[in-house]
């Protein structure tokens, strides 16, 4: 059985001003550093095999900060970096509706393309990592578009919103990938005791 930790990267200025965050390179910000910090000492009594991160410096970092603990490879794959959204990229949600009231933002990357990329990184991360640990580091787009291709679009894409360095879990069981668990947020401070 192949293990798979979905570990959305921790909060950006783009993430805490509402401002859609696609292909531009914004770091954490000091509130994502805390995030990740508190994944990897949620992670660390667990074992690991490698961590696949998208190319970004927001999942890069993400983890890095993870791996401090567990010291194990980290693989960049581009097939997981955030979907492009176009001309709508660094707009406020006021923003967005105000440009683009239907939603259909120019330039966008299409969900089918998007999908087709993610799905085949899953894959490839199944035949390289067969019945390993593996944490992928990504981003709620990404994250999103594999929840809902695995759960028949119960759950994912235009349905969950993930929250900054929340962890989902799937599974690779009797050749088809099964969700676990997601949007899990119990190791983050900000969302205990209320």
């Amino acid at each position: 059985m192949t293990k798979l930790c979905l570990v959305r990267h921790g909060e950006t200025d783009w993430n805490s001003l509402g401002k859609l965050q696609g292909r531009k390179d914004i770091p954490l910000n000091k509130i994502g550093v805390l995030q990740a910090i508190e994944c990897r000492e949620f992670l660390k009594s667990t074992n690991w095999d490698v961590i696949i991160s998208s190319p970004l410096k927001r999942a890069k970092e993400t983890a890095e900060i993870i791996n401090n603990e567990l010291k194990i490879p980290i693989i960049e794959m581009v097939e997981f970096i955030e979907r492009d959204y176009g001309d709508a990229e660094g707009m406020t949600v006021t923003e967005r509706l105000t440009a683009f009231p239907n939603r259909n933002y120019t330039k966008q990357e299409d969900r089918q393309t998007l999908t087709i990329r993610v799905i085949a990184g899953i894959q490839k991360i199944n035949q390289l990592y067969l019945r390993k640990r593996v944490l992928l580091v990504a981003h709620g787009g990404v994250i999103n578009t594999i929840l809902a291709q695995f759960s028949n679009g119960e759950i994912g894409s235009g349905k969950t919103k993930l929250i900054n360095a929340c962890i989902s879990n799937i599974e690779f069981i009797d050749e088809e990938w099964k969700i676990k668990n997601y949007n899990q947020t119990g190791h983050l401070s900000q969302y205990r005791n209320g």
